[in-house]
């Protein structure tokens, strides 16, 4: 757990001080060339300092261990501040469009900008496709959501610079001002798609849900290990973090001492840890073989067949 939490540290501070770089230089060339969409961009790439600044913390949080408030532990923190950075992007994203319309509705005479907003632009392309390999090298390794989605903000903000130094060619071609404010309205719109993204998958695992099956067939897969469990059923994943906690139902003979009986939960529960290695806690209910009650929850081996 603390090598994990080193990771995220390490991988926060790597896109702090990036961000900080990136977002300082875009908006001060921004005002100097008189780019609106470089100005746009080093917006963003300034809420991209507080998202590290939120990873920060949310990484000292995750590793604390369970309490009597909470037996889960507190790893859920990063789903939390992945919702948070979400927010935090659209609010981004809907400023720099409220402005680039304003901009471009105003009527008022505007210049080209400066080539500085060219080559500033280069290198936050650069820098950015840096920032997003270190994100996702750092959020695969310790399997943080957290920082996956953050390189995934990131890799949308190289595809805004890109668009921008797009943006800057054609205005320099055409010499028509306006092309820089209408860029800017595009990349506002880019960078909300991607908060509602984050935010969605995000959502999608606050509501314990997932669209991933793979787990699911890999619990199946380890309860047909242990023979004398069978029909393994109400199968439900929660994920906190990294980790997963397990809960399902098997059944066993019904006349089997309930000693017997304990040691095939615990053959189950072994089985699935070795499955999948992400375990937080495995939770196995035991029922007599043609047990019939209502249940309405969780999963069987059927509803993850493709």
């Amino acid at each position: 757990m603390e090598n994990r939490s080193s990771s995220i540290k390490k991988a926060s501070w790597i896109a702090l001080c990036g961000n900080v770089v990136l977002a300082f230089s875009k908006i001060i060339i921004g005002f100097i060339s008189g780019s609106l969409a470089v100005l746009s961009d080093g917006i963003d790439s300034a809420t991209d300092v507080l998202i590290a600044a939120m990873t920060l913390v949310a990484a000292r949080i995750s590793v604390k261990p369970g309490d009597n408030e909470h037996p889960y532990g507190h790893g859920r923190i990063e789903t939390v501040a992945t919702a948070v950075i979400s927010f935090i992007v659209f609010f981004a994203g809907a400023q720099v469009l409220f402005n680039a319309i304003g901009r471009i509705l105003s009527g008022a005479p505007a210049t080209l900008p400066s080539t500085m907003a060219v080559w500033v632009t280069i290198a936050s392309i650069v820098g950015k496709l840096a920032l997003a390999w270190s994100q996702f090298y750092f959020g695969k390794k310790s399997g943080s959501p957290m920082l996956i989605a953050n390189g995934k903000n990131m890799r949308g903000d190289v595809v805004t610079s890109a668009a921008v130094l797009l943006g800057l060619g054609l205005t320099y071609l055409t010499g028509i001002p306006i092309m820089d404010k209408i860029l800017a309205a595009v990349v506002a719109l880019w960078i909300l798609k991607n908060a509602v993204e984050i935010f969605l998958e995000a959502n999608t695992e606050l509501m314990d849900g997932t669209s991933d099956k793979e787990p699911y067939k890999e619990i199946f897969a380890a309860v047909a290990r242990v023979p004398e469990a069978g029909n393994p059923h109400r199968a439900r994943l929660r994920r906190i973090g990294s980790m997963l906690v397990v809960d399902l139902d098997i059944e066993v003979e019904p006349a089997m001492k309930v000693r017997d009986a304990h040691v095939i939960a615990v053959k189950v529960e072994e089985s699935i840890k070795e499955s999948l290695p992400d375990i937080y806690d495995v939770i196995v209910h035991i029922e007599p073989f043609g047990n019939v009650e209502d249940e309405r929850f969780g999963l069987r081996a059927v509803d993850t067949e493709d």
